[in-house]
């Protein structure tokens, strides 16, 4: 967990700020009166939302503090362009538009390299397709521009297939009135694995503006699976107080929810 590295583009992440609610909406209306200052306490005590995004990102070889840094610049256009009458919390405005920038980053910066063969096969197959649409007035199939160009059918197909531009997810597929609709709108995922990782992340954010005391009662219940006794035994105290602490502890998890 990326949670516990001290220091990432120069930034101390052991002591990184976590924001209320109330103090994101105070700020959040402050920026957009222009306070820079403002601006710049929203995406200060929003890092710990770029952590959460970019370790979904690693083992792929990149820098971490080049993904922080993307990260960021996610971040920033998230505070620059939240809108706060349209009734969601920030974090689930502000993660999308993260992970959308560290997506982009990864896409321009690691390309497919197509063989210049390759490429150089492609183009002529392209030019013999322009001849023989003239010719036919009519879509020509892969076979006849293979037997034009004299080469094998699989390797025309490999060959066109490389230089097709990648489309992105955030592509617009359709506009109206300024409304657009994007490739990755389009997409279903059957296992609801965006939704459910927001909502883990939506879950950390809440749990880490506890107590210690109450995290590790928390976790300790419904994650380690442990009884109120069995906690009060391990950290000392009674039955009764992990109870209240417990109960305090959900209440203020679920406002934070609201």
């Amino acid at each position: 967990m990326y949670y516990n590295k001290v220091e990432i583009c120069g930034v101390n992440t052991a002591k990184l700020k976590t924001l209320t609610h109330v103090e994101t909406l105070t700020l959040l209306e402050q920026a957009r009166l222009g306070s820079a200052r403002a601006r710049d306490a929203l995406i200060y005590g929003n890092l710990r939302l770029v952590l959460s995004v970019i370790q979904r990102f690693t083992g792929r070889g990149e820098v971490l503090d080049d993904l922080f840094q993307v990260g960021c610049i996610g971040l920033t256009k998230a505070v620059d362009n939240f809108d706060t009458s349209v009734g969601v919390r920030f974090s689930t405005y502000a993660v999308p538009m993260i992970i959308g920038e560290i997506r982009r980053y990864l896409r321009d910066n690691n390309a497919i390299r197509v063989s210049r063969s390759v490429r150089d096969l492609a183009y002529r197959a392209l030019t013999v397709r322009e001849e023989l649409m003239r010719e036919n007035q009519s879509e020509p199939k892969v076979e006849q521009i293979a037997a034009k160009l004299g080469e094998p059918r699989e390797a025309v197909i490999r060959a066109m297939e490389a230089i097709v531009e990648p489309i992105s997810l955030y592509d617009p597929v359709y506009s109206e009135n300024g409304d657009s609709i994007y490739v990755m709108d389009q997409i279903s995922d059957e296992d609801g694995g965006d939704k459910t990782w927001l909502e883990n992340i939506a879950l950390q954010d809440a749990m880490a503006k506890l107590g210690e005391r109450e995290q590790r009662i928390i976790k300790l219940r419904f994650f380690g699976n442990k009884t109120q006794t069995e906690i009060a035994e391990e950290i000392g105290i009674s039955q009764a107080q992990v109870s209240r602490l417990e109960k305090y502890a959900l209440e203020q998890m679920r406002k934070d929810f609201c």
